[in-house]
């Protein structure tokens, strides 16, 4: 520890320490636009000028570290007359064009200028242009108003991996720009450059001349989007969804998320279900009342037995619908209920079989990755982000089995598939050297290895080594899970898999269900399917968009999307977070507990709670885990898995092929297409994948 005097206030702080960070610890504010907490240190602006005794003139508090007895004054007016110099050059060339710029109400310029700008400048030639920059669909850029604090530099370089923006030039002639425009690499981080601008150099594109920051109201959330359970605030005006923005989670996302996160809201007013609809005899889609449709449902549950029906979930479903799905089925006697909509191998129990073990934070004690059948750049962003920071800091190899991915950090690249997992598993490969060396190693299984066919046999040789490796001892599990659907941990923890004599959603999508005697099936959010497979079943879907699910529908029932409705998410780690509503569902659409509800009266087994606050607390009795909200429940290791022979040579390959379409709300976003369209030159984008039929 350093002894330092603030402002006169002896004050005790950590050897390393900046004179900025020891002020703020010391709770005075210092002001600046070029540093930022998990950037380099650039030293750019110059705003954060403070006065140490001994020297002859100010010091940038960013880049200066603490010495021992160390005077510092920061509001002295040698200080004051520094940052008015600093903030009179910034203004040099910045347009006064507060009225009509986007980042008006929310610019760190504007509020700095109010305590250190002049009422007139000394200055009177003529204001520098620079020309606009084409950042893809995302990014509006504005760089006149560009102060050169080069955060998005560093951001794109440090954060996201991929170095696509420098300046050029030098002085007043420096320009930030963009290796985009030549059809570069990007990333699915880019529009956290937005947030790190502190002027409007760069603002959303989809946001631009939209509302203003005192029309929105805010509501804080979580994004369903993933899995990984990103802290959103999502703001609001006039019932519609203006824009989505990040909210810190040190243990989550920290303060970023990713593209399709921020951007894929427009998706939530196209394509909607705002009322119930029946097909009719010839074959067309009726808007119907929700008497009429509960009555055709009715009618046609009465005819058949409980081993006749089947129920699937999606993957943006809340943990309570899920609840209430399973509860109303049940009392049914139906057997066949389902929330792996992917058709993936794990199971209810144990917990440590399909969650992320290590926890998204833990990243940063691991000393060894190893992926298998899983690209974390498109099915988890934020989680790529945490993988990169730890290979920064050093000594970090990451392997891969299967096909090659594109990562923003070097991968050893062990083989394609099933031979290479045996040979780890025997003790036979090369890499198993690094295992045994490493003494906090994890390893990543993606859904894309878990949903084939030999997928049972890929979870058990994964375990065998985890054991082996002692990647699973007392205070470290290095087994993980990574699911690229927000539903499917909630699901397991309230156990939505098949009774032992009933069938899942992979024989059910499959078609494979024609010696069963299946006949009404019911669809709460399921999308990802093949319409082909499911010809004869009389199907009810229930859902917020007119995607494929309801294409194929013979009833369909508008709920909400996760934007209008309370509930409970729990992320791939399995920490249970609750989502709140912001603004209301569309026309006659309602709530999907509340759906399911009313429907079990009309089929006379009526639901055991009429309340939303009831149902959550039968499910915290069912599932205590899910009452404690952002709290993650560890299980105790056990058996899982089933060893099998290695015989299917095919590679394993992500479940993600274009991250900017995944679900049916990005599937609906005119942002997300353009996304789709610009980054098609990165080879990592397939335009028919995850794409609507």
């Amino acid at each position: 520890m350093v002894k330092i005097l603030i402002d006169g206030i002896e004050y005790q702080v950590e050897s390393g320490t900046t004179v900025m960070q020891a002020c703020n610890v010391a709770g005075v504010e210092i002001p600046h636009f070029c540093f930022h907490e998990r950037l380099s240190i650039a030293g750019n602006c110059r705003m954060c000028l403070v006065e140490v005794e001994g020297t002859p003139k100010p010091i940038a508090s960013c880049a200066m570290p603490v010495a021992k007895n160390m005077s510092v004054r920061t509001g002295s007016e040698m200080v004051h007359l520094a940052r008015k110099g600093v903030m009179e050059f910034l203004l040099i060339n910045h347009p006064l064009d507060c009225p009509v710029c986007d980042q008006g109400g929310e610019c760190d310029l504007q509020d700095q200028a109010l305590g250190y700008g002049r009422d007139s400048s000394r200055f009177f030639e003529e204001k520098r242009a620079v020309s606009e920059k084409d950042f893809g669909p995302l990014i509006k850029t504005h760089m006149t108003r560009c102060i050169h604090c080069t955060r998005c530099v560093r951001f794109m370089e440090e954060v996201a991996g991929v170095p696509n923006i420098g300046g050029f030039g030098r002085g007043e002639d420096m320009e930030i720009t963009a290796s985009l425009e030549h059809g570069s690499d990007c990333s699915e981080m880019f529009g956290n450059i937005i947030d790190l601008c502190p002027v409007g150099a760069l603002t959303s594109k989809p946001y631009a001349f939209v509302a203003r920051p005192w029309e929105l109201l805010e509501t804080e959330s979580v994004d369903v989007l993933d899995a990984v359970g990103s802290n959103i605030r999502i703001d609001v005006r006039d019932k519609q969804v203006m824009r989505i923005t990040p909210r810190l989670h040190e243990d989550v996302n920290q303060e970023w998320i990713g593209d399709k996160t921020r951007f894929a809201y427009d998706g939530l007013r196209k394509q909607r279900l705002d009322k119930p609809y029946v097909r009719q005899a010839d074959g067309k889609l009726t808007p119907v009342s929700w008497d009429i449709a509960f009555e055709r449902i009715r009618r046609e549950v009465e005819k058949l037995d409980g081993t006749e029906l089947a129920a699937l979930a999606g993957d943006l479903c809340d943990a309570e619908s899920m609840l209430a799905l399973k509860d109303l089925f049940s009392a049914l006697n139906c057997p066949n209920i389902d929330c792996r909509q992917d058709g993936a191998v794990l199971q209810a129990q144990p917990r440590c079989s399909y969650i992320f073990n290590t926890s998204i934070a833990g990243i940063d004690q691991s000393d060894l990755c190893l992926l298998i059948g899983s690209n974390p750049r498109l099915e988890a962003p934020i989680i790529n982000t945490r993988l990169r920071a730890r290979w920064l800091d050093g000594d970090y190899p990451v392997a891969n089995i299967g096909k090659p991915v594109d990562l923003s950090y070097p991968v050893e690249e062990l083989g394609s598939g099933n031979q290479v997992l045996c040979e780890i598993s025997e003790g036979k490969h090369p890499f198993c050297e690094q295992l045994e060396r490493a003494l906090t190693p994890m390893l990543i299984i993606g859904q894309g290895a878990l949903a084939r066919a030999d997928g049972e046999n890929i979870l058990w040789s994964s375990k065998v080594i985890a054991e082996k490796y002692d990647l699973v001892r007392e205070g470290w599990n290095g087994f993980n899970v990574l699911h690229t659907a927000a539903a499917r941990v909630g699901g397991l923890d309230l156990g939505l898999v098949p009774s032992p004599n009933g069938i899942g959603a992979r024989q059910i999508l499959s078609g494979d269900f024609r010696e069963t005697p299946l006949k009404l099936l019911y669809l709460l959010g399921v999308d990802e399917i093949c319409p082909d497979s499911l010809k004869g079943l009389f199907i009810v879907y229930q859902g917020h968009h007119g995607d494929r699910g309801a294409n194929i529908a013979d009833v369909v029932l508008p709920g909400a999307a996760y934007t209008e409705k309370e509930g409970c998410y729990v992320n791939t780690e399995g920490r249970p977070q609750y989502g709140r509503a912001a603004t209301q569902p569309p026309g006659d659409a309602r709530e999907d507990w509340a759906i399911l509800r009313a429907l079990s009266a009309r089929l006379g087994v009526t639901l055991p709670y009429d309340t939303f606050s009831a149902l959550r607390a039968k499910m915290s009795q069912i599932c205590p885990d899910l009452g404690n909200p952002n709290v993650i429940s560890k299980s105790e290791w056990s058996e899982f898995g089933l060893q099998g022979s290695f015989g299917d040579t095919t590679p394993y390959s992500s479940a993600v092929k274009n991250y900017f379409m995944t679900d049916p709300i990005s599937r609906a976003s005119n942002t997300m297409l353009e996304c789709t369209k610009w980054f098609l030159a990165t080879h990592r984008v397939d335009p028919s994948a995850n794409s609507a039929d």
